[in-house]
């Protein structure tokens, strides 16, 4: 992968395989170790799956970013679904608005070194996370 940035469209399950495969890409690119790769495809399927599901699908923005020595990849969800009515409680563990197990949005805040999530009730939700070298 040459390109330092670039968009996806998520709009159905395959694009949540292409969704981690590119997150995986650029992880390499960016020369993360094998462990973070994985922290950040995870994060990067959850995501990705959650703006399918949830928010009627959206897009993956990727950008490899460089501070001092340290190089990262931040990943950027965004759809125009229905928002997140209580973020406190969408970030609870153990708490789903579907039939899942309740782990994709603290897990993934979990998974990566930064992680910003902006949503309001029928403004749509975009999450930012970025993982560092």
């Amino acid at each position: 992968m040459t390109a330092a940035s670039g968009t996806l469209p998520i709009r159905i399950e395959q694009d949540v395989v292409l969704a981690r495969q590119t997150a995986r890409q650029v992880a390499v690119a960016c020369n993360l170790r094998l462990i973070d790769q994985t922290k950040l495809v995870t994060a990067a399927s959850e995501l990705a799956r959650n703006a399918v599901i949830y928010g009627g699908g959206g897009t993956m923005e990727w950008e490899i970013l460089e501070s001092g020595l340290r190089k990262g990849v931040r990943l950027v969800f965004a759809d125009q679904g229905p928002g997140i009515p209580d973020l406190a409680q969408a970030l609870t563990d153990g708490w789903s608005s579907g039939s899942g197990m309740g782990l994709g949005l603290s897990g993934s805040r979990r998974l990566v070194d930064e992680f910003d999530l902006d949503s309001a009730p029928g403004a749509g939700t975009r999450i930012t996370i970025t993982k560092w070298t």
